[in-house]
């Protein structure tokens, strides 16, 4: 079965479903995404990430490209065209299609396209069993990385580098050696201590939907949370580390560039947040 998108109004087969040579996503990054998990035919998450594109497109100053109860309807019909079962959902708005002016153009309409894939989460928690190996890059990506902008060439760089090195990811570094997340993921760490730690949403990174479900597991554990900067080093020294996204649910780290991290394998605070939100994916 051929696959089914959706753009501006129509639902097409993929291999006729294009956008406009003057779509401001297309010349200028002028967009806006988010990647939503259906597990199980369920939708993980949808009211988070609506939320976070309203926030997102509000930034932009980019207006919502129809009433929100009818994107969830585009939305579902996707899916349901798709016959999405485990899929990625994904959804990008841009400013609209106008006549190329660097400066806001007046008279664009939105414009909505969204695509449905297959997924396979059953290689998602196979990896997670032993965990993955990660690089750094110093992080020079722009200075909005909380808007989840469509202009995303620093972090396929981030990955691509990961990539060449047989990494899975690469956890990206600022000015003062202080991680801020990966290329396409929220990175934590445990200390030795048991204390779970990851950057704070307040400095310049994305507020992953992921990770504030990590962090209503990790309160339900009572385990302590610490939001703030934490450097290499100081990573590379813990007991454990982890990253977050949608598609990589809860994924053990036990590796940064050359150094293992604590034994080399999944830590026992990493494995009961893991397990705790696939259980939470089930009863969604």
């Amino acid at each position: 079965m051929s696959r089914i998108a959706y753009v501006n109004g129509a639902y097409l087969p993929m291999d006729t479903a294009f956008i406009h040579i003057e779509d401001r996503a297309n010349q200028f990054a002028d967009a806006v995404y988010e990647v939503v998990t259906v597990y199980n035919g369920r939708f993980i998450d949808m009211d988070a990430h609506i939320d976070r594109l309203e926030r997102s497109l509000n930034e932009l100053h980019i207006q919502m490209p129809m009433a929100r109860s009818a994107m969830m309807v585009v939305l579902a019909e996707t899916a349901r065209k798709n016959r999405a079962t485990n899929a990625i959902l994904y959804i990008q708005v841009s400013r609209g299609i106008v006549k190329r002016d660097h400066a806001f153009p007046v008279a664009a309409r939105p414009c909505l396209t969204v695509t449905c894939r297959r997924f396979d989460f059953a290689a998602v928690k196979a990896r997670a069993e032993k965990g993955i190996k990660t690089i750094t890059t110093p992080d020079i990506r722009w200075g909005r990385c909380d808007i989840k902008s469509t202009s995303l060439l620093p972090n396929v760089l981030a990955k691509q580098a990961a990539k060449e090195q047989g990494a899975a990811e690469a956890i990206m570094l600022d000015e003062a050696g202080n991680i801020t997340e990966g290329s396409s993921t929220n990175v934590w760490m445990v200390t030795k201590d048991g204390v779970l730690v990851t950057r704070s949403i307040d400095d310049n990174i994305l507020p992953g939907i992921t990770r504030a479900a990590v962090m209503t597991i990790a309160r339900d554990f009572q385990i302590k949370i610490e939001e703030r900067a934490f450097s290499l080093a100081e990573a590379q020294n813990a007991a454990e580390m982890f990253l977050t996204s949608s598609t990589n649910c809860a994924m053990p780290i036990i590796m940064v560039d050359t150094k293992k991290i604590g034994d080399g394998k999944p830590g026992s605070t990493t494995k009961r947040i893991v397990d705790a939100y696939w259980s939470m994916m089930e009863k969604a």
